[in-house]
């Protein structure tokens, strides 16, 4: 619905852009323009689906997954395939499911995958310097698909990126969430239920594939992953709060603690230098 509706704005900006100027054209004696201005858009969108083919693919097994662990985590298929075309954002929806299954509250959910998505705010001030001037509607539709994969594959291209490109790229890519999601419901549906109940571990063994990459390349994510896991073994193990929250404090408190160490360390070197 939300997909159909992004397309139909799309469709219906296109024939109001190119009704515009024919009618300048027009007045000017010929509609060269107009149809120049059809055909450039309707190939940045193409060329924006074509781009997106490669996200699409690699979200299958992504998606799937996260369709078999929602099924295990007790989600219908209904509020799996509704959580992705609302949230559209795996890290944050791999973590909604985490916290649902230790029954968290609604706001403690919302307040986790807020401070996930903080780096949201970064992706969307780079773009706005890559993409064309549009209406904010247009930009507020596709600020919506902005993900890591997105991301990436507008910000490196050649030149300044189109509305049209933006809307290829994430209708592909948020097709593929959305469907992939919904087909993995339907097949942990169809697992035994002792299979369906040890999915239970896979939801761990997706965050330790994630989280170990990153400790790899840095040591910061290092002490930053220790840090936070013993903040919240000391806050769950204690009882000194619920488990939505313990994981919410120890977070911002591991990387609070992360960040300053890091300050101060650069201020010290500045200091050293000078």
């Amino acid at each position: 619905m939300v997909l159909g509706a992004m397309f139909f704005y799309f469709i219906l900006t296109e024939n109001l852009l190119l009704f515009i100027l024919t009618c300048v054209s027009a007045t000017r004696g010929g509609i060269e323009l107009a149809d120049l201005a059809f055909s450039k858009e309707s190939s940045e969108f193409k060329k924006g689906l074509q781009a997106g083919i490669s996200i699409g693919i690699g979200y299958f097994p992504i998606a799937l997954t996260f369709g078999l662990l929602a099924k295990t985590s007790g989600l219908s298929l209904s509020e799996t395939v509704l959580m992705s075309l609302i949230v559209f954002a795996g890290a944050s929806q791999y973590i909604s499911l985490s916290l649902i299954a230790y029954g968290t509250g609604i706001f403690e959910i919302i307040l986790t995958t807020f401070i996930v998505n903080i780096r949201h705010f970064l992706m969307s001030t780079s773009l706005n310097e890559k993409v064309e001037e549009d209406h904010l509607i247009n930009k507020l539709i596709y600020s919506f698909g902005i993900t890591d994969e997105t991301f990436s594959v507008v910000a490196t291209k050649e030149g300044p990126a189109a509305t049209g490109f933006l809307f290829g790229v994430i209708s592909v890519s948020y097709s593929s969430w959305v469907v992939f999601s919904g087909l993995g419901h339907l097949i942990g549906a169809n697992l035994p239920q002792t299979l369906q109940e040890s999915m239970g571990v896979a939801l761990y063994a997706m965050f330790i594939g994630l989280l170990v990459p990153s400790m790899k390349k840095s040591v910061k994510v290092v002490f930053l992953a220790v840090l936070g896991a013993i903040f919240n073994s000391i806050f769950t193990i204690g009882d000194l709060m619920a488990q939505g929250w313990a994981i919410v404090t120890a977070t911002i408190l591991s990387a609070v603690i992360i960040e300053s160490v890091e300050v101060i360390k650069r201020n010290r070197s500045v200091r050293n230098e000078s």
